[in-house]
This record gives structure tokens, sequence and C-alpha cells, in this order.
């Protein structure tokens, strides 16, 4: 594991982690995996955290199995070369969704039923965190959705408590671009599992990171000047 050449994005993590309270000494993380590049880059950065951080913490990585024919064997490479034990949570949250509810849009009962398995996974492991890998562009994306789809404004918060789970939601990586994500995901060459969903990439999220890209080369500091909106913000707010 190379940490040297990446310090930047570690240091904005920590003070994300630190600032936000989202970690406490002697804590379980669970830490909610995909497949993809986002949730692979949040599992390496958590164990550098865990490593360079003065904090005893305990990892623990869960895979939701919502039943699509898939091989599992990137994630366990994952894991195992991170030191980091994998839960998989296997589920029909596919059938359910694509078949017996036969879902016109299947994203936010899939999504639910989703964040229900996982959830319920991390407390049965034992952890009284679980973190996730959304990035700045999915904060500012959720904000864009919110806007347009909606009329109003709102976005999802560093750290979120679920009383009648006695679960935080802690999001590390909310401060930094996709982009880092990406960059970090290729260098290290993390293993990724292809996203078997028939609706992948044909969402109303994907609409909004199109529109977002196209705002970024017109206005390259956008990202930055969200950021810094959000700090001060109420939604962000410690």
């Amino acid at each position: 594991m190379r940490s040297s050449d990446g310090k930047w994005f570690l240091t904005r993590v920590k003070r994300t982690i630190y600032g936000y309270q989202m970690i406490a000494d002697g804590d379980r993380v669970a830490i909610g995996v995909s497949g993809g590049k986002d949730s692979a880059a949040l599992l390496y950065i958590m164990k550098l955290f865990q490593k360079h951080s003065p904090l005893k913490v305990d990892l623990v990585a869960i895979y939701v199995d919502l039943g699509w024919p898939s091989d599992p064997a990137p994630l366990h490479k994952l894991a195992e070369g991170l030191e980091i034990e994998l839960h998989i949570e296997k589920t029909a949250i596919a059938k359910v969704v694509f078949e017996r509810r036969k879902e016109k849009n299947p994203c936010a009962l899939c999504a639910n039923l989703r964040r229900g398995a996982l959830h319920q996974a991390a407390k049965t492991l034992g952890c009284s965190r679980v973190a996730l890998g959304h990035h700045l562009d999915d904060a500012v994306q959720t904000m864009m959705l919110n806007v347009i789809y909606t009329g109003h404004i709102d976005t999802f918060k560093p750290v979120t408590y679920l009383d009648r789970r006695d679960l935080y939601l802690i999001r590390p990586l909310i401060q930094l671009p996709e982009n880092a994500l990406a960059a970090l995901s290729r260098r290290e060459n993390l293993p990724l599992l292809k996203n078997p969903c028939p609706v992948s990439g044909k969402t109303k999220r994907n609409e909004m990171a199109d529109l977002l890209n196209e705002l970024k080369v017109r206005y390259p500091d956008l990202l930055e000047k969200c950021r810094s909106a959000l700090i001060g913000s109420p939604f962000w707010a410690n």
C-alpha cells in the first residue's frame, strides 16, 4: 500500500472525520462496498486512516448481494489485500424489485431495501458506524436533484444518526471530488465489479452527473466553491 504519494486526500479525509466527530476510539465501523470505484477507494482510504490515526478502529467491509449473477472474487481480493474482513449479505432484492414488484422506476425501492440490508448486517456484526462512499460530486448532484425535481434545497449530511437502528451513517469522502477517487482507483489498480443492474447509467442521478460535468468544464472551480458553500451552510452543520 503506497501512502506517501497521496497524503493530500488522506489529510482532507482526516479533517472530515475529526471535524464532524465521525468516529470515536474503539468503534467498529462497517464499510459499505458495492464493487464500484468509490466504495473501493473508501475501503482503501479507511485502511490508511486506521493505520495513521491514534484512534483504535476496527473495520469490516459489507457487500449487499442483490441476487444478480456475479462473481465476488474481486471484492475478496480487495479486502484480503487490505487485511479487512469481508461480509457478504445475500438478498433477493433484484428479484423483489424487477420480478415481483416490476417497478418502472426501481432505484428508490432498490436503494431502500439495500440500505435496510446493510444496516441490519452492520448491527449483526456489532458495528456502531456505517461508512458510505459518497463524495463531493454526489453531494452536489443530490442538491441539484432536489432543486430541479422537488423544488427545495437539500443534500445528505456528513453524519446522520438512525435512532431506530442506533447507528451512525458517516461519509468520510464527502469533501473529496469524484475524479480524485477515480485516479486513486486507477493508480492502486483496485479490483472492481461490473454493475449488473439493467438500469445502470440510465437514472436521473446520471443526468445530474452529466450536467455537473458540463458545468465543471465551464467553471473549473465549481466543486470547490460548492464545498465551501456547503461547509458554511446548515446542511453540513456539525
